[in-house]
């Protein structure tokens, strides 16, 4: 794909139907952190990962705390997207949640309806519906690209090993 937006991202689905779909790129961190965009949250200096293209005035988090973070919405085993605002802004202003926890992202990535089936029908997009939990929240940003790609088996292993611009190699 040639949208700089989405190179060697990784991107976790959040919501796939007849309207179309939605996620985050995980993978992907921008220069803010979270007090950046909300004053409200002190200590913890949480990175905010950039989310997608699409509606960049907004902010997102997925977690794995629910017994921490209410109201959150199960996406994947483990995995939760939002959850009580307030709540997470008390635990992060506390110290009771941590990056490991909890991901931000401004922004996010979304598909009209077919689309994402078209991309995947013209092979833009590799696509698998096993996960780690452990790399989702990892902030080793680079590292998650190539530890997914490996996970996809021998197929794609090799592609790990690419430089960002094969035409420098």
């Amino acid at each position: 794909m040639d949208d700089p937006n989405f190179t060697r991202s990784v991107i976790l689905l959040t919501e796939h139907g007849e309207e179309g779909a939605l996620g985050f790129v995980i993978n992907h961190p921008s220069l803010l952190i979270l007090h950046d965009l909300v004053s409200d949250f002190k200590g913890n200096e949480f990175p905010v990962y950039y989310g997608g293209p699409v509606a960049m005035d907004t902010l997102h988090f997925i977690h794995r705390c629910p017994d921490k973070i209410i109201d959150g919405e199960e996406i994947a085993k483990g995995v939760y997207w939002g959850g009580n605002f307030e709540s997470l802004k008390a635990l992060v202003n506390q110290g009771s949640v941590t990056k490991e926890e909890v991901k931000f992202f401004v922004g996010y990535s979304g598909w009209g309806m077919d689309q994402l089936a078209e991309e995947m029908k013209g092979n833009t997009w590799i696509v698998s519906d096993k996960y780690d939990a452990d790399l989702i929240f990892s902030s080793t940003e680079e590292q998650i690209w190539k530890d997914v790609i490996i996970h996809l088996g021998p197929k794609y292993a090799h592609i790990s090993n690419f430089p960002q611009n094969p035409n420098l190699n």
